[in-house]
């Protein structure tokens, strides 16, 4: 059926041209943004370059790149060990980044900010940081079919550590979650519902708040895998009235290596470290030791310092645009790409919800036939960067009959001239297909 394939060439990003009049009626300058980004000048297989995949990892802009370059060039040192002023400088950056995060998600102080590797890592503390000592076989461990690998496998390890049982929440057939049925199965046995705030792949943002306050009815506890929702939307931890929040840095512009855990700060006494060693003690004996005060306590060995200063930075560069403007932004150039995308409803499923105030900047799609690894490698002919496969989300998948789909995710740079590009490079390859 699909044995051969030409790029024509025909399809052409006049926006890469040179002095370009961005026409998206955007409430951010895309111009002046875009120039902070110096990977997008590249060429890709001779087309410019068009990066459709900020959900997997997003672009740096050139002030992130500094601040880390500056770190290791004129201010590197360890942090909390020594009393030169390198260290001192290097510890003082490292915890004036732990504030600017703690105020960019409104926490209560910069104490309820804990770093971690990433996102993963920060559900993976909570599951055995919290969940292993408070989950009894009598318990219950809520979660999605729309969930993360990151926020299934650490689950069901304690579950079988435990004994607690894990139950699964489905979602409707528009791609929401079945919030009636979150209200008739919690009771009290539930200890823990861990949620993603928006998916990763039907871009579905999910109504914590709704969900912690039924939580918090029974005594259980509400965490949050933030990683699609932080980068793109303000975020108020404290009226989404959430126990946990784990995000990454380099899905926000940051670099990798670097996440968060905001842990509210009447629970953190119930955290107990499960990675231990220098920097995270008070005192050791030969019989016995005693942790700092969090967050310290959970940060043994030597962290991420450049990751902290850069994340620090990217956070800024966000504040600077302001998160209400880049959710605007997102919904506005969501639902042109979902109208673009429609016009080839023919040939093309997309999932997730048609409404974009309960949708991220995610579009999942396949083309009706082929494989979407194969759409993937022929975008990519035209300098279209999009993810393909599962998305690290198996279940979900399998929920959606499907073996794979295509996504284009998009952030602060991405303007309404390469969705154009986009759904013209979408026509060739149906019409080649066919």
């Amino acid at each position: 059926m699909f044995r051969s394939f030409y790029i024509s060439g025909n399809v052409n990003l006049k926006m890469m041209s040179g002095n370009v009049n961005f026409k998206l009626m955007s409430c951010i300058d895309l111009e002046e943004t875009r120039r902070d980004f110096p990977i997008l000048e590249r060429k890709i297989r001779g087309k410019s370059l068009v990066y459709l995949d900020s959900g997997a990892s997003s672009l740096k802009p050139i002030q992130v790149i500094d601040a880390v370059r500056e770190f290791y060039l004129k201010e590197y040192s360890n942090i909390h060990r020594g009393i030169h002023y390198l260290s001192q400088q290097a510890t003082s950056r490292y915890e004036e980044a732990r504030e600017k995060i703690a105020k960019f998600i409104n926490a209560n102080g910069p104490e309820e900010v804990i770093f971690t590797y990433g996102t993963t890592d920060s559900l993976n503390m909570v599951a055995y940081s919290y969940g292993l000592r408070a989950l009894k076989p009598e318990n219950e461990i809520f979660l999605t079919v729309m969930e993360h690998h990151s926020n299934i496998l650490p689950w069901m390890h304690i579950s079988s550590i435990t004994g607690a049982r894990i139950n699964y929440i489905d979602i409707t057939d528009d791609g929401l979650l079945d919030y009636e049925r979150i209200d008739r199965e919690i009771d009290e046995k539930t200890k823990i519902f861990s949620v993603t705030h928006m998916s990763n792949v039907l871009g579905t943002i999910v109504d914590v708040r709704r969900i912690a306050r039924r939580v918090h009815e029974v005594g259980g506890v509400i965490v949050v895998d933030g990683a699609q929702s932080v980068p793109h939307m303000p975020i108020n931890v404290r009226e989404l009235e959430i126990d946990f929040l784990a995000f990454s840095g380099h899905k926000m512009l940051g670099p990798t290596g670097i996440g968060v855990l905001w842990v509210k700060h009447d629970l953190l006494d119930d955290l107990h470290p499960f990675r231990l060693g220098g920097g995270a003690i008070r005192d050791v004996t030969l019989n016995d030791f005693m942790l700092l005060d969090p967050p310290n306590s959970f940060e043994a060995g030597t962290p991420n310092i450049a990751g902290v200063i850069g994340l620090a930075t990217a956070v800024e560069y966000l504040q600077r645009i302001g998160m209400d403007k880049v959710r605007r932004h997102e919904e506005e150039l969501t639902s042109y790409t979902l109208g673009k995308l429609e016009d080839l409803e023919d040939y093309i499923t997309i999932y997730g919800p048609k409404n974009v105030s309960v949708r991220g900047g995610i579009i999942t799609f396949n083309i009706r036939g082929l494989d979407s690894n194969i759409v993937g490698s022929l975008l990519d002919s035209y300098g279209i960067a999009v993810r393909t496969g599962k998305h690290c989300a198996h279940p979900l998948h399998r929920r959606l009959n499907i073996d794979g789909s295509v996504r284009a995710s998009i952030y602060i740079y991405n303007t309404r001239e390469e969705i154009d590009y986009l759904a013209s490079a979408l026509r060739e390859i149906i019409s080649e297909a066919k």
